[in-house]
């Protein structure tokens, strides 16, 4: 018996591999010019698009420079109830929420900006994507292009896609499961959160050739199970991950006392 599931994502996978070489090549080229200059490559999703982020850092064959914006508040930790998935899906629907915590975020120019989102028509993000590009920020969006024809619901007209500088798409499909099963009415097993990631992990690796082609090496996480690594390696790397995001925070001050001002 063939697999149902796994024969079915590397379908996707290899046909998303095909399609996106151009702009896989243009954000290494993006990510790798604000690593270069020392700027942070934010990453931002909600609901299950959080989990691309969670991914890519801190994580085994990650490195310094990228910072995972989670809020917690379009994260579930429960089903139903407090920090269920109803108030999430509520929350990342809502114009101009994200704003109020992008606030706090040290985001500056020269920096750049990976949003996650299947369909791409969730306020979170596209909220995400107009205030970064505000910023003087670089906008990759990673999501389904097969959503593009659905209409947009966001006040602006804008998709995720549209709001983006540079688009990834995971060519998962609209419906996201992807395995019918005989006697259901509704295909199965999710894709669009994997597609996400491996997207993602191509970017990680793309942009630190592109580094390293320049002569450049940043601190990366290893496995301490590898010979000659140990926890102290691993403490180490936090350590020049703090003197980023303190460096960004001071950078970031003015602005955040100018809105904080209501400027």
């Amino acid at each position: 018996m063939s697999s149902l599931y796994i024969s079915r994502l590397l379908q996707i996978a290899e046909r998303a591999a095909r399609e996106n070489e151009d702009a896989f090549d243009k954000a290494a080229s993006a990510l790798s010019a604000t690593l270069e200059k020392e700027g942070l490559i934010h990453l931002f999703g909600s609901g299950h698009s959080v989990l691309p982020a969670q991914e890519t850092f801190p994580r085994y064959g990650s490195y310094v420079g990228f910072n995972p914006l989670t809020d917690p508040r379009v994260m579930w930790h429960n089903v139903l109830g407090a920090g269920g998935v109803r108030e999430l899906l509520w929350l990342e629907r809502t114009e101009r929420y994200a704003e109020k915590f992008l606030d706090h975020q040290p985001l500056n120019p020269g920096d750049s900006i990976v949003i996650f989102g299947h369909s791409g028509r969730n306020a979170s993000g596209i909220d995400t994507a107009l205030y970064a590009k505000k910023r003087g920020m670089t906008v990759v969006a990673i999501t389904a292009k097969s959503n593009l024809d659905k209409p947009a619901t966001h006040s602006s007209g804008m998709r995720l896609a549209d709001a983006a500088d540079i688009v990834i798409d995971t060519c998962a499909p609209i419906e996201d499961a992807i395995v019918p099963v005989e006697g259901w009415s509704r295909p199965v097993a999710g894709s669009s959160t994997v597609l996400a990631m491996t997207m993602m992990h191509e970017l990680v690796a793309r942009t630190a050739q592109a580094l390293a082609d320049k002569g450049i090496e940043l601190p990366t996480f290893a496995s301490p199970t590898i010979a000659g690594v140990t926890l102290h390696d691993t403490d180490q790397i936090y350590g020049v991950y703090r003197e980023r995001i303190i460096q960004a925070q001071g950078k970031h001050l003015d602005f955040f006392k100018q809105r904080m001002n209501g400027e």
